[in-house]
């Protein structure tokens, strides 16, 4: 599967974006959907994971009640809602996917993924 971000962009304190991950080559219900930051000199961070069957999902204590995940697998695509955006949000965000048939349909995971985007930017400044 191969995975393609778009919506991000500068944005200031308090503002929303909302981040989206197109997939190909796949059907992206076959597949739990992550999504991970880097920001310049830190660790790549795991934000948000939804399980293929959408029936669970996790988030990072940095960004609970902020950030909603979510998936609308007759466009092939994910998503990730990002609300009250904070400059440590500032980061380069990824989408990731993980074979249901590998992990299971009640899997995902915010420590890794078997696919990865090339990366978005998003920028919270005033």
């Amino acid at each position: 599967v191969q995975l393609v971000e778009s919506g991000g962009g500068l944005v200031q304190p308090g503002g929303s974006l909302r981040l989206s991950c197109a997939a190909s080559g796949s059907t992206l219900d076959y597949y739990a959907i992550m999504w991970f930051r880097q920001a310049p000199g830190k660790k790549r961070e795991g934000v948000s994971c939804l399980t293929s069957d959408s029936t669970r999902t996790y988030y990072a204590d940095s960004v609970k009640g902020r950030f909603t995940i979510s998936r609308d697998d007759a466009k092939n695509t994910g998503y990730l809602q990002m609300n009250g955006l904070k400059p440590e949000d500032t980061a380069v965000y990824y989408c990731a996917a993980a074979p249901a048939l590998k992990y299971g349909s009640t899997w995902c995971s915010l420590f890794g993924a078997d696919y990865w985007g090339q990366g978005i930017q998003v920028t919270v400044s005033s």
